[in-house]
């Protein structure tokens, strides 16, 4: 994980947001799971 503080690039910390796998355990009475799409970039200019 890549975090960068730079007066240029405004962002919000990787903290900001929940575990997702995290999220889907407590709500696993609620859904039922039929794909999981997992993010292998993210590019911001």
């Amino acid at each position: 994980m890549e975090y960068r503080k730079d007066v240029e690039v405004i962002d919000e910390t990787p903290d900001a947001y929940k575990n997702i796998d995290a999220v889907m355990a407590a709500q696993s009475d609620l859904i039922e799971t039929l794909h999981i799409l997992k993010q292998i970039v993210c590019v911001k200019g």
